[in-house]
């Protein structure tokens, strides 16, 4: 399994240039079956990385371009009319896929974006009075622009809280950005991906992480994250018992990553910049940063 684990991040580093942790991350949040928000300014890879993962991973992959017109039956899906059986057949949108990337999502309105929330919690869809369950597995992998650019829509509470993860890309350091500059375009490179995993695959290293080992006293220290959260005045509001499962199921996950097959507090360390930072508003002007250094002190 490992090996096969490897295998997976090999390939997607040699299409994401200088991006060894949010590669990483990104994985550790697909395989604690969570949805993956990539905020970052257009152009330094969002959308490819979405791309890269769903072909290595062996996954359906359906992508919607959020715009300020879009409706929830684009998403969805709807009923058509027809005239030579006599009756509505349901076309199904999108969603209905493995791998969504929903790309730009914070440049549609919040009546579309809502069209996500039961989908991203539940794994299903009601559509005219009836459920209609989604593939096994199913991520939502959502890019956003910043909120200070024109356009855009800011996410709502309940909307980011169905994000296990928020990452950012961050800029290529000049080694990477020269390999991009002068290698094959990103596009070709995609095509010429081949699945390192399939889905039965991904299943076996979901139950996996499940699995990792998690010691009381590791317990305790994820329950004394979330009380400084929740007693410290810094913060409008203390992290959820949502939040604190969102942490032990990333954490499982990077740790199986990195090898082991127990939890350290380094685990929790790593991944908690991105459980955390869009679930923690702040009440006294703190930076989400110095926010996420005050929580992780022992």
């Amino acid at each position: 399994m490992n090996s096969t684990l490897n295998g997976v991040i090999r390939q997607v580093e040699g299409a994401i240039l200088g991006k060894p942790q949010q590669i990483r991350l990104a994985l550790a949040c697909l395989i604690a079956r969570g949805h993956l928000l990539i905020e970052d300014v257009p152009g330094v890879g969002k959308t490819t990385l979405a791309h890269v993962l769903s072909r290595t991973l062996g996954l359906q992959f359906s992508r919607i371009q959020f715009t300020s017109d879009l409706l929830p039956a684009d998403i969805l899906g709807v009923s058509v009319f027809e005239r030579e059986k006599n009756q509505f057949k349901f076309h199904p949108g999108p969603i209905f896929t493995q791998m969504l990337l929903a790309d730009e999502i914070n440049r549609a309105t919040p009546k579309a974006q809502s069209a996500l929330l039961e989908a991203m919690e539940e794994h299903q869809v009601t559509i005219e009075g009836v459920t209609r369950k989604l593939p096994n597995p199913f991520f939502v992998i959502a890019t956003q622009n910043p909120s200070h650019q024109t356009g855009t829509y800011p996410l709502p509470e309940s909307q980011l809280d169905r994000f296990l993860m928020r990452i950012q890309m961050g800029y290529p350091d000049q080694k990477a950005e020269r390999s991009l500059l002068c290698g094959i375009d990103r596009r070709e490179i995609i095509a010429g991906l081949a699945p390192q995993m399939d889905t039965a695959g991904l299943l076996a290293l979901q139950q996996r992480a499940k699995e990792v080992f998690v010691s009381d006293a590791l317990l305790d220290y994820v329950q004394a994250l979330l009380r400084h959260t929740r007693e410290s005045e810094s913060h409008a509001h203390g992290l959820s018992p949502r939040a604190g499962l969102a942490l032990l199921s990333a954490a499982r996950a990077w740790a199986m990553i990195d090898g082991r097959n127990a939890v350290i507090p380094e685990d929790v360390q790593t991944i908690l910049p991105g459980v955390v930072s869009h679930r923690l508003p702040s009440a006294s002007g703190h930076t989400a940063q110095q926010l996420i250094e005050a929580v992780a002190i022992p």
